[in-house]
């Protein structure tokens, strides 16, 4: 099969603290870089930062929109969150474990840029939830409907 990889671009204050976030922080590998923009590797995938001269709206809380990986190994997520820890950086939601005890249970922790952008990092138990479990209908949070009702009143 061949290779491929997952881009994303998204939105950002200035490139100084986004550098300072990601490639000082979470390790990212810098790429091309010019006044408003910054190349960025994230585990293998193309992160692309722009600058906007407006306003970046926050959210509140984890809903609707963030950004992550999936890591298969326990170790690996371990290994980031180590780094996280070592590297100061500030937790949005600390580590906690979701669906304990259930086909979904699944790590993961919850960061943000100094940007306001929200990043999940996970490791499921089981891999068949990353994609499977259909009979299950949980995703998230289950203070998801209470953190929308905040978000629209």
């Amino acid at each position: 099969m061949t290779k491929i990889l997952f881009h994303l671009a998204f939105p950002v204050k200035d490139i100084p603290s986004t550098k300072a976030f990601y490639v000082d922080g979470l390790g990212c590998l810098a790429g091309r870089e010019s006044n408003d923009s910054l190349i960025m590797s994230l585990y293998g995938h193309q992160l692309v930062a722009h600058v906007v001269p407006e306003s970046l709206d926050s959210q509140r809380g984890i809903y609707p929109r963030h950004f992550g990986l999936i890591f298969y190994s326990e170790s690996n997520w371990m290994a980031l969150l180590e780094k996280v820890h070592d590297k100061r950086l500030k937790f949005y939601q600390k580590p906690k474990v979701r669906f304990v005890d259930t086909p979904l249970e699944h790590r993961t922790f919850f960061l943000a840029d100094h940007s306001g952008n929200i990043l999940e990092f996970k490791h499921y138990k089981f891999e068949t939830a990353i994609f499977g479990e259909t009979d299950f209908h949980e995703v998230g949070d289950t203070d998801f409907a209470k953190q929308v009702a905040v978000i629209t009143h």
